[in-house]
């Protein structure tokens, strides 16, 4: 049986990719500002590349889940 399931969250996403970035490396000649002003833009694409592709508005997420196949699958994002 397949069942399809919305998953609403308005933080969970962005609160993720933030953390995720936060732990990169900073790299030694890329002072603290720049740094800081570096990791915003990744973290903002990586928003973006999953809002588009995954997630409306950046807090809604279709899942598939397939209880015959025992997988579950992200659905992509629709308008």
């Amino acid at each position: 049986m397949k069942i399809r399931v919305t998953l609403k969250d308005p933080d969970t996403m962005q609160d993720s990719v933030d953390e995720a970035v936060k732990r990169l490396p900073k790299p030694a000649e890329v002072d603290k500002e720049e740094w800081a002003d570096i990791r915003d833009a990744r973290a903002d694409k990586i928003k973006s590349a999953i809002t588009n592709r995954w997630m409306r508005y950046g807090e809604y997420l279709d899942v598939e889940f397939d209880t015959d196949a025992g997988t579950a699958t992200v659905l992509p994002a629709k308008d």
